[in-house]
């Protein structure tokens, strides 16, 4: 069966690992161990998947610029789902990135006909004030907005569109005759989103990351192929040298290049009509030569360094003639949360969703209510055991609501062995969720406070 994500549907993957085969996803688990302090979704393969992360990985490593950027989409109540997306925003915050959170206003008006005035009230209400209350921080490095009021966002989107054209984005989106131009639209403000942390006034180009759930992967190839075509250079690796294509230059910049690189780079320059190739006549590429291939470079850089030190020259001399000089935004995927009464969570389907703003009380009654992964009756799960990876209680677990890994383990045993009912379960998690959504809400009082420090006016 093919599979299909749509980003405005109800897709639910029930086989990750497909992912990885049909759409180009890399394994978050062969670089988890690159990092010292994961957040509990890495360390528990909550986050699975990643495409470019070793960009901005790389980035925390070094303690060098780069960002973390997500959008909300204000059609109804924020829920636990919504939250892990929140969750990822502040943890890259807390390493150190830039981060920006977009509420996607125009978006939600143009996919959905939700009024303007319903819209600024979600996004506030629902997702900003959650999202503060969880943790963001404000400061020179955070950036919250909405799509409608960002006019550098807006006007990106409208640069961006240059270099799309409607059968693609047809292709991409399933778009027909009967979809309006609003819609169309709102994917290249959406583009625009996840490139603008990289425009000049954030500090310039630089690695993005961006945390979204698998279905919304088709944003994230079209932004990744756009950003790639606004660059007016390509630099690539060659069997022993380093060619730089000119994919959109023109002459002058061509020459600008050629200069810039005989002025830094101490091998053999070679220019041709439409590239420029990085010749090393001294075998200089090995790490323990005594020299250095550049000039303003102490030591000798690796030759997988050279090509991004390469276009880092290239992407600041775009930058410097008017040019963009993105790099292509990388991003993490988390699984899914099964919703209360099966299936994706839903902001749509009230029951299969608890909001952050629920009364907690009645949050605890819908946890009773919830389907489980156990058997259909006691006898059976005595004797065979439960599901708990079939389990929408036990993912509460594991995604929120324990910060014990061993707990998590010790309860995953006690269910399979039959040894744990799912009647403890749900009265353990509902008394959780309980307390979590009274903390929650009161954090949320003063958050609401503090939403001038983010140059929001409620």
């Amino acid at each position: 069966m093919e599979l299909k994500l749509d980003p405005w549907g109800a897709v639910h993957v029930d086989d990750y690992s497909r992912l990885f085969d049909e759409f180009g996803i890399s394994s978050f688990a062969d670089i988890l161990p690159r990092l010292s302090h994961p957040h509990p979704y890495m360390r528990r393969k909550i986050i699975f998947g990643h495409r470019n992360y070793d960009s901005v990985l790389h980035a925390i490593e070094r303690h060098e610029p780069f960002a973390v950027m997500s959008g909300f989409m204000p059609t109804g109540r924020a829920h636990f789902g919504h939250m892990m997306v929140m969750n990822e925003i502040i943890w890259h915050q807390q390493q150190g990135g830039d981060a920006f959170a977009a509420v996607a206003d125009m978006e939600a008006h143009a996919v959905r006909g939700i009024s303007w005035e319903r819209c600024r009230s979600y996004g506030i209400d629902e997702y900003l004030v959650s999202l503060i209350a969880l943790g963001f921080e404000p400061g020179p490095k955070s950036h919250i907005y909405f799509q409608s009021e960002d006019y550098q966002v807006r006007d990106l989107a409208f640069e961006l569109g240059r270099e799309a054209n409607f059968s693609e984005v047809s292709a991409i989106y399933g778009f027909s005759g009967e979809t309006h131009i609003s819609h169309m639209e709102s994917v290249m403000v959406q583009s625009a989103d996840i490139l603008h942390p990289q425009l000049e006034e954030y500090g310039g180009p630089k690695p993005v990351v961006i945390p979204v759930g698998a279905d919304q992967d088709p944003h994230i190839k079209l932004t990744r192929d756009l950003a790639y075509r606004m660059r007016k250079f390509l630099v690539e690796p060659r069997e022993g040298y380093i060619s730089i294509r000119g994919k959109a230059a023109g002459q002058e910049l061509m020459q600008k290049a050629e200069d810039l690189l005989k002025e830094e780079y101490l091998g053999e320059v070679k220019r041709y009509e439409e590239h420029i190739d990085l010749i090393d006549t001294q075998n200089h590429v090995r790490i323990n030569d005594p020299l250095p291939i550049w000039r303003n470079r102490n030591n000798l850089i690796e030759y997988r360094d050279q090509i991004d030190y390469v276009d880092q020259l290239m992407r600041n001399l775009e930058t410097e003639q008017g040019g963009f000089g993105f790099l292509p935004p990388a991003s993490i995927y988390h699984r899914f949360m099964t919703g209360l009464t099966g299936g994706k969570m839903s902001s749509s389907k009230p029951e299969s969703h608890i909001a952050l703003t629920e009364d907690p009380k009645e949050a605890g009654k819908k946890i009773m209510r919830a389907i489980t992964g156990g058997r259909q009756s006691l006898a059976e799960q005595k004797k065979l055991g439960g599901e708990p990876e079939k389990c929408s209680i036990y993912e509460f677990l594991v995604f929120h609501l324990s910060d014990d890994d061993k707990e998590l383990l010790e309860l995953d045993a006690q269910c399979r062995s039959g040894q744990r009912m799912c009647g403890t379960c749900k009265k353990d998690v509902a008394e959780r969720i309980e307390r979590f959504l009274v903390e929650h809400q009161r954090a949320r009082l003063a958050a609401r406070e503090r939403l001038p420090e983010f140059g929001i006016i409620a």
